[in-house]
């Protein structure tokens, strides 16, 4: 199952996509949105988390990444299990019309696996891809902007505040990036 897409490097720069289970629509709210944008700055305030692009869909989440530390695969952990503990919580104690049937499909996938006890939000794995070239990067910089855009959210990248298009286009997003030169 590991096999092909894993951190092996883990000081060099990383492309990370996360999905919830089943391909779950939470990120339609702003509240789940709110809490990967939190955990995102926290990590790169306080855990060494170089942030160098990022978009938040429907469904998952693509980050291009790196650890100061040379720890990436811990960091990706740690922010996986506090987000999938805070939007669990946020789902169960907030106003939410899917309520039992989310909670009910994040405690199925429990069932397999026996990793997590209560619930599962995320999917096992990352689809880990390393960046190893200028080119490279830019390629999945333009990928994860152009997701929203080619879900019809926006028209235009940068119009989408859930990702850090508009820091590339603007100097300015919800959280800071380490921009890429050109």
């Amino acid at each position: 199952m590991k096999e092909g897409y894993i951190v092996r490097e883990q000081d060099k720069i990383h492309f990370i996509t996360s999905t919830v289970i089943d391909w779950i629509d939470v990120f339609t709210r702003i509240r789940y949105r709110d809490i990967v944008i939190a955990s995102l700055k926290y990590c790169v305030e306080n855990k060494g988390l170089i942030l160098y692009g990022y978009v938040i869909m429907s469904n998952h989440i693509h980050l291009i990444i790196q650890s100061k530390d040379g720890k990436l695969s811990e960091l990706i952990r740690d922010f996986k299990k506090y987000t999938a503990k805070n939007i669990i919580d946020s789902i169960q104690k907030e106003p939410e019309s899917r309520r039992e049937w989310m909670l009910d499909r994040f405690k199925k996938a429990t069932e397999t696996h026996s990793r997590n006890k209560h619930y599962q939000f995320w999917q096992y794995g990352n689809h880990a891809e390393e960046i190893y070239s200028n080119k490279f990067m830019w390629s999945k910089l333009n990928y994860i902007h152009m997701n929203p855009v080619k879900a019809g959210i926006v028209k235009k990248a940068s119009q989408y505040i859930y990702s850090s298009a508009s820091n590339y286009e603007n100097k300015k997003g919800l959280i800071d990036v380490e921009l890429v030169d050109i």
